[in-house]
């Protein structure tokens, strides 16, 4: 199988891009606009074709999924701050760019998997929350991906598209940079504790997260173009787990061993208070997937801060880098 990775560069994406190298014998191709992306997380990936563009180019994102099998859409403006900051930038590159795919890949009668987001269920979530709670985005962001994932499910519904939209909750990691402009909450910690700074706490630490290794999401993307899982319903892509800030700060502290400094702040306008998806349509689908626990995700992250110096400072651009 040959597949297209939007937004390949990326933290997810690159973890995606490895698990498939690893799993499916054929054609790796990247799309990537580099805006958050880097050419360094592809380093030491042997035969991929690497696309500098952006999935708002009709013509290129048609004729990458003409030249492959499959597409995972990935391609997004990642962070609330941003699309607070531009809400128009957001809503091009997360709802357009995936009608963008969408329409190639129907084109083609390529299956498609979307990259959507637990923002969708805005704040004050029954907990745990299923795929049939009601969406109440409360950010520019949060509504973009909701219209993401509503074009993929419409063109499941309308054209008997192959899709599979994915709502991601907090995904963390290796080579999800501490000094990235929007960066998550657990590279921020362990950079901070390993830099002897204080950890910043936007609000008093009790809010509650559903955290997932991004080597377990590329392993549901994997096993589902492996199996050619579809849905026209939304699916979450987490396990059920529930950590407060505070208990993710005990965690880290008794992994590094020392106490961290901390300093507390005003919640972020967009942030929800708590976090816990229902995980039953995911485990029901996915039945051979098993989650890794947060502490040995955790290490896995350290070790990999410990290895690097966890900054986003990129790498010259690969030699096999193709701008169109």
């Amino acid at each position: 199988m040959d597949v297209l990775v939007t937004g390949g560069a990326g933290f997810i994406g690159s973890h995606v891009c490895r698990r498939l190298r690893r799993d499916l014998v054929g054609k790796l191709v990247v799309l990537d606009d580099f805006s958050t992306g880097l050419s360094s997380n592809l380093v030491g990936l042997d035969e991929i074709e690497v696309v500098a563009g952006t999935v708002l180019d009709d013509d290129l994102v048609t004729g990458l999924v003409a030249g492959t099998d499959a597409v995972v859409h990935l391609a997004a403006v990642p962070a609330v701050a941003r699309s607070l900051q531009n809400p128009r930038g957001s809503h091009d590159a997360n709802a357009t760019g995936t009608l963008v795919v969408l329409e190639a890949a129907r084109q083609h009668g390529h299956p498609v998997i979307v990259a959507s987001s637990s923002s969708v269920y805005g704040p004050g979530a029954a907990m745990p929350t299923s795929e049939e709670h009601p969406t109440r985005p409360a950010t520019p962001y949060a509504a973009s991906k909701l219209a993401a994932e509503s074009y993929a499910l419409a063109y499941a519904r309308s054209f008997g598209s192959r899709v599979l939209a994915l709502r991601f909750f907090n995904v963390y990691g290796p080579h999800q940079r501490a000094d990235h402009a929007y960066a998550a909450v657990i590279p921020a910690f362990v950079a901070a504790a390993l830099e002897g700074r204080p950890l910043s706490i936007h609000g008093d630490g009790t809010q509650t997260r559903d955290f997932t290794f991004v080597g377990d999401v590329a392993t549901v993307i994997s096993d589902a173009l492996t199996r050619d899982v579809t849905s026209d319903l939304p699916v979450n892509l987490a396990f059920g787990s529930r950590t407060s800030l505070l208990s993710l700060i005990s965690e880290l502290e008794g992994l590094l061993g020392f106490p961290f400094r901390r300093e507390h702040g005003p919640p972020r306008p967009g942030d929800v208070h708590d976090s816990n998806a229902d995980a039953t349509r995911l485990r029901t689908m996915f039945p051979s997937v098993t989650p890794t626990p947060l502490r040995d995700g955790l290490r896995s992250t350290i070790e990999w801060f410990s290895e690097t110096d966890g900054s986003a400072r990129s790498a010259p651009k690969n030699s096999y880098l193709a701008v169109p």
